[in-house]
Order: C-alpha cells, then structure tokens, then sequence
C-alpha cells in the first residue's frame, strides 16, 4: 500500500510518487493547497483543560463509529510493534496488523521469499506481539503478501505454493490469531485479463478462509485487491471488482484507501459506489500519516475524512509513518478519534488534545505545537504526497524569491534549530525518531543555505 523505497527502485518510485500526487482527491476539509509559492501555514491550540480522550460518544450511543479502528506498521519491527501496542490500547484502538514488509525475508532489501519458512527468532518476536495484543485486548491481524518484490510469486494453481502460503496462517492460528489479511497491492498487472486475474485471486482467498474455518469458525479475513482506491468505475478496476463481487466469498471483508490512493478527502459517495462495485463489505486502509519511509513527518490532524463513513465501513485503519514510530503517535491520535466518534470530530481540538495527552509539562507541550506546525503534513498543506517534507519545501519556498531571500531562509532555519534544541531538553529519552529526523534535515537545510552565493 505504501511505496517501499530501495536504490534500484528509485527511479520507477519518483514516477509513483508523481502519478500519487495527481490521482483524485476528495474535499480537503479546509485545508490550503500547498505549493513551492504558496506558505503552509497550521497553527495549533494547545489547550488548557485536558478533555476525556478520543472524544466521549454520543449520548445515547454505546458503539463507536467503527467496529474495527486500528493501524498496521510500516515495516516495522517486532520490537516498535509492541512498544506501540499499550498506547493504542489507551486511545481505545482495538486493532493491529502487521505490515506485509515486516514478514519479509530481508524487510530493508525489500526481498520477499514468502515461500521459506520463517526463522525461529522472528517466529518468537512475533509471538510476542501476539500475546501483547490479547493482553491489551487489541485484535492482532496477521498480513502477508505473496507476490510484492517477489523473485517467486504465488502460482495460482500451484498445491505446492498453496501450502508454502498456508504454513504462515497456520503458525499464527495455532497462535490464537483470528483476523488474517492477504494483499495483492502495488503489483504490476499490465496486459492479463483483469476478470481472470480477479478470479485467480478469489479462488485463493476463498481457499485460504475455508482452511482457517475448518478450525475456527470465526476466523476472519480482509483481502487487499489489485485496485483498491475510487469509486470502481474505471474500466479495468470495473472489469476486476465485478468479478470480485461475485466470486470471492461473502464473509472477506475489502480494504480500500479512500477516494484516492493517497487523498485530501474520503467521501461517502465514493465509498458507497466502491461497496456496491466490490460487493463486499471495506475496511477503509487510510493512507495518513503514512511517508513511506521518505523521511517526511505529517503530524497535523486526520482531516477530510467524512463522519458518515461509519455507516458504510466496517473498520478503519491508519497507515503509520516508518520509522518514526514514537512520534507517529501525534497524528495517530487524530486517527484514534475520529474513528471512535466521527460524529463529533474536530480536527483542531483533536490534536491539541493530543499535545496535552502525550506531554505532561508546559515546555513539552510547546516544543510538541512547535514540531507539528513545522511539520503539519501533506494533508494540512493540501498535498496530496506521502513524500511532502514540509520543511524542505518551507525553505525551498523562501528561496524562490531570489537572492535576497537568504536572510530570511537563515531565519527560517533558526527556527527550526531553535525546535529541535526544545525536543532534546524536554524529551531526552523521548521522540527520538523526530529529533532525528530534525538533525537530518538540518543538516540538508544548512548546505542548502551554504551553496548559495554571498
């Protein structure tokens, strides 16, 4: 879902990311268009009164939004998995799958042998995660993705293929493990026969949940399909989810990112009509903060996603920011509350809410409102890029008037040093994903400023 980055990817991801930023985006919510001209301004109210947290329902009401509200990692590691797992419990999150990448062979040289068996450490690191979810009463889903970066993909009819897929479900069933998803994401489908392919793909999926249900009726399983994003109406992904619709199993439950891949807005009209084109029933897979690992940080407040979303979804899951695992708690609080209770969300209030739930002092609550208005993120800036670093492109904007523009370039980058000064006094043995990210984009924005002619 995210666009994993590796040298010998580069240039194909540079045009992902171009055709990314151009994909249909919904309502953005308020939120400025950002571009090289234009400032990014956010602002954030830290308040004074610490409110209950996500947002109390409605009177009246005793489920919240959505059944399932939860986030996957970003090939992450076992270990940020379960530092992770004790705060969603706290923002009443009930739901984590691992990332597809953390199950591959070589996560950080994107080499995907999902056919070996996996080794015993990451087998016992794994198991961890699982008992620290039922601890924690957070429903673990196990993910795997038998093709992305494959030397090997899966061959649909292959019965020795079938069981090399098999022993992953397997080990994690024997583990307790209910809620199971397989993706056929970010693949290259150019030139098969979309209603085949769909067909292919159901026949497996279909095999796969009967398998589980042999030994737990209540196995449960979400399947990620090759077009995962609009309204379904185009004509390949209409020719794909039709068939979809009616040969995969009624109980396999959807992903699907949202009006666009990566998107401004997510609306109800689009996740009606995608419904009806899939005919099965979504988990909205929603593709913020998420930075794919570029470096950027998006810590501003979920926005742009529809409260009446909750009537047409079953579940909604954020894709989280990698590495920065710690301080994607920021914006993954925002997440947390809209999914309890859309009804009532407000974005502003949310995230200085969640300022004052993660910092206990005065001094680290301004040094979390100086992060995030440095770094607002792409949907605050009306970007609809994983990759959009909101500093970088502060700065390259200062530049573009010119010469005379490096007193002020110079100003802006005190102010950033002045930022990641306050995170290392009132953090010390906190946010050290951020502080890290800072230094490295110091370091970026000083030889930028040092290049420039006197």
């Amino acid at each position: 879902m995210g666009r994993p980055k590796s040298p010998l990817l580069a240039s194909v991801l540079a045009l992902a990311m171009v055709l990314l930023a151009n994909l249909p985006a919904g309502p953005a919510g308020g939120a400025p268009r950002g571009d090289s001209a234009t400032p990014c301004r956010v602002k954030v109210v830290v308040p004074a009164v610490m409110r209950e947290f996500p947002e109390p329902l409605p009177k009246g009401r005793k489920e919240p939004g959505f059944a399932l509200r939860g986030t996957k990692g970003w090939g992450w590691t076992a270990d940020q998995y379960l530092a992770e797992i004790p705060f969603l419990a706290k923002v009443r999150m009930n739901f984590l799958m691992n990332c597809y990448l953390s199950m591959f062979t070589d996560p950080e040289k994107l080499i995907n042998r999902w056919w070996e068996p996996i080794p015993a450490a990451k087998k016992k690191a794994y198991e961890k995660v699982v008992r620290s979810c039922r601890e924690h009463r957070i429903s673990f889903c196990f993910a795997i993705h038998p093709q992305l970066f494959s030397e090997r993909p899966l061959r649909y009819d292959s019965e020795e293929d079938f069981r090399n897929l098999w022993q992953h479900f397997a080990w994690m069933q024997g583990l307790g493990v209910r809620w199971f998803s397989l993706s056929y994401d970010d693949i290259n489908v150019e030139g098969q026969d979309r209603a085949k392919l769909a067909e292919a793909q159901a026949r497996l999926v279909n095999r796969v949940l009967a398998r589980l249900r042999e030994k737990d009726p209540k196995a449960r399983l979400i399947f990620c399909p090759v077009y995962y994003w609009g309204d379904g109406s185009g004509g390949d992904a209409k020719a794909y989810l039709g068939v979809l619709a009616r040969a995969l199993d009624p109980d396999v439950l959807v992903f699907w990112t949202g009006d666009g891949v990566v998107t401004r807005g997510i609306t109800v009209r689009a996740a009606e009509a995608y419904r009806a084109a899939v005919g099965h029933g979504l988990v909205i897979w929603d593709n913020y903060p998420v930075n794919d690992r570029s470096g950027a940080l998006h810590l501003g407040p979920v926005t742009g996603r529809e409260p009446g979303l909750a009537k047409v979804a079953y579940g909604y899951m954020s894709n989280p920011m990698s590495p920065q695992n710690e301080t994607n708690r920021i914006p993954l609080s925002t997440c947390a509350d809209f999914a309890w209770n859309p009804w009532a969300y407000d974005p502003a209030r949310s995230i200085g809410q969640a300022v004052i739930h993660l910092a206990a002092k005065g001094g680290q609550r301004t040094a979390l409102k100086d992060l995030i208005e440095l770094y607002p993120g792409n949907l605050a800036c009306g970007v609809p890029r994983t990759d959009y670093n909101c500093v970088v492109e502060e700065f390259n904007r200062i530049l573009s008037a010119g010469p005379a523009a490096k007193a002020s370039a110079a100003e802006f980058l005190a102010r950033v040093e002045g930022v990641a000064g306050r995170l290392d006094r009132e953090f010390p043995d906190r946010f050290a994903d951020a502080r890290k990210t800072l230094r490295d984009d110091i370091s970026r924005l000083r030889a930028r400023l040092a290049g420039l002619p006197k």
